[in-house]
């Protein structure tokens, strides 16, 4: 009796043990919303990074967007030298990064007289920030 008593004891505490065990290895394998996160994350991120300098503002149109107003212009002999502006993933818009564009001659090919368009498809990217995560102000 005392030997029976012993064994469904014992055969309860390997079956108790061995649930518990078995919920614990579920739970460290990653969750199937957590893989998709990475999977997209990756994603994002490879997408930004083929944006390299000496491609024009065209190029980078395609994955980010730009965010609040006009480029900042510095001017050298009252000419535009650089152009400076913030873009958005459009996957995200809180990856950020910072563009610096070497502005193409905006000569009036008709009248020949210099225009300027602060942002010309045409520009070509000088510098790139890495990417950033910034939350949208709040105004």
């Amino acid at each position: 009796m005392i030997r029976r008593l012993f064994v469904l004891l014992l055969l309860s505490i390997i079956v108790i043990g061995g649930s518990a065990s078995f919920r614990l290895a579920q739970s460290a394998s990653p969750e199937p919303c957590t893989q998709d996160h990475e999977v997209w994350l990756t994603h994002v991120l490879e997408k930004m990074e083929t944006i390299k300098p000496a491609m024009t503002r065209w190029d980078l149109l395609k994955i980010f967007r730009t965010e609040g107003g006009p480029p900042t212009v510095t001017t050298g002999r009252g000419l535009p030298t650089e152009l400076r502006q913030t873009f958005v993933s459009q996957d995200c818009p809180y990856f950020k990064i910072d563009v610096e564009f070497e502005p193409v001659d905006r000569t009036n090919r008709v009248g020949g007289r210099p225009g300027f368009s602060p942002a010309d498809n045409r520009d070509v990217i000088v510098r790139i920030s890495k990417p950033y995560v910034q939350f949208a102000s709040r105004n």
